[in-house]
């Protein structure tokens, strides 16, 4: 009999999907025109109020400057008699990137893009605010809608958002978002329990020394040879330092030292990143970084500068919540569009959320068999296929309604 109820449910998210598919579409281009950097996402607030509104949902007061917090309730009969309500995240910021596309709805801001599927994301959610809200008969609990700032800027917006009391204030029990990905065909999704994205730190060096004329560098101390020692140094770590059934990332991504061919600098700086999977082993990692600098540093007889800028964290997902999507997925998009994920080296400010609720994220497929070269995630070129609005937003829907099921 439940088997019953749930394949009914499902047959009408599928068909609200279908027919809110084109409105979505138009949704995300307007969004996408209109691309706003982390923090200064006024339009898209706005614009995300007014549909809501439109659909007899009113938003909370906001929490931060921008983003939208906003509970659909449900007039479904609770289970067990006590009401809960779930949360459902969408990321609302662009990036710094000129776009490169040819569409009639590419971006309208010089040097910004929404390049990394936030503008999908959006429409996503607000097309599960018009599904649940044509199903409001359906839906045995509530439903708190967030459309947060910031995810591109750490700490990203999500901290902050629960430090201003959001999940105090409405204590979900749950909560779910998703993340476009073009490696992914479009119309499926990919799922991972556990440590699905990594904590994600940003490293800066400064190696300090004497610089002086580039014929006579025995009167110098050459930073820029004690740099080259330092990243062929830190490139040993993982391997030597991280369990070999561990996963670990250390990349020097910039190095600045110098401006001309006769002249050995006093200074160089070096940027890159640090990404982990287990808490335990980044803070190792940390300490042996320093340490390493260090020491290479005396070697040369420079003096080098550390600062490890601590980023989002391990993003685990609830396996109790990730076996309920992956069976929520395959009853509504059949069993050969839902997929295992491998853990990920990217990191997500989702992560925050879920060290506070149980919940699940997971990849939602914006590839294409015929993409061509440069349908990447952070690229001036990211072309993701819209038709995966209609599987994000029904997804989105369904697994909301048989969260309470």
């Amino acid at each position: 009999m439940q088997r019953e109820v749930f394949s009914d449910i499902a047959a009408r998210v599928r068909q609200a999907a279908q027919e809110l598919y084109p409105e979505v579409v138009r949704l995300r281009r307007h969004i996408h025109q209109h691309p706003e950097l982390a923090y200064q996402e006024f339009h898209t607030t706005e614009f995300v109020r007014d549909y809501l509104a439109g659909l007899g949902i009113e938003a909370e007061p906001q929490l931060l400057e921008t983003g939208i917090v906003a509970i659909l309730r449900g007039t479904g009969a609770p289970k067990g008699g006590e009401r809960k309500m779930v949360a459902l995240r969408a990321d609302i910021d662009a990036l710094q990137l000129q776009e490169e596309n040819s569409h009639d709805y590419c971006s309208t801001q010089e040097g910004c893009m929404h390049a990394c599927g936030h503008d999908m994301h959006t429409a996503m959610l607000l097309g599960t605010a018009a599904i649940l809200s044509r199903m409001r008969d359906e839906l045995k609990g509530d439903v708190l809608l967030i459309f947060q700032p910031a995810e591109e800027k750490a700490p990203g917006g999500a901290k902050p958002m629960i430090e201003a009391g959001l999940l105090e204030k409405y204590k979900p029990v749950a909560i779910f978002g998703q993340h476009c990905f073009p490696s992914v065909e479009s119309g499926s999704i990919a799922l991972c329990k556990g440590s699905f994205m990594a904590a994600a730190d940003e490293l800066n060096i400064m190696v300090k020394g004497q610089g002086g004329h580039a014929s006579a560098p025995h009167k110098t101390r050459d930073p820029i040879v004690a740099s080259a020692h330092i990243i062929t140094a830190l490139q040993h770590l993982v391997s030597r330092v991280a369990p070999p059934h561990e996963s670990a990332v250390v990349s020097i991504a910039s190095i600045n030292g110098g401006h001309t061919t006769n002249v050995i600098p006093g200074k160089v700086t070096m940027a890159g990143t640090m990404r982990t999977m287990n808490e335990d082993l980044r803070s190792l990692l940390h300490e042996r970084l320093e340490r390493t600098v260090s020491q290479v540093a005396d070697a040369f007889d420079v003096e080098a500068e550390v600062n490890i800028k601590t980023g989002y964290p391990v993003l685990f997902n609830d396996p109790e919540m990730t076996d309920l999507a992956w069976k929520a997925g395959k009853e509504f998009l059949g069993e050969a569009h839902v997929l295992k994920s491998e853990p990920l080296m990217t990191a997500e400010d989702f992560a925050y959320y879920l060290k506070e609720c149980p919940g699940s994220f997971w990849q939602i497929g914006t590839g294409m068999k015929s993409d061509t070269t440069g349908n990447n995630l952070h690229s001036s070129t990211f072309d993701p296929d819209e038709k995966a609005l209609q599987t994000g937003m029904g997804m989105m829907s369904y697994l909301a309604l048989r969260y309470f099921l």
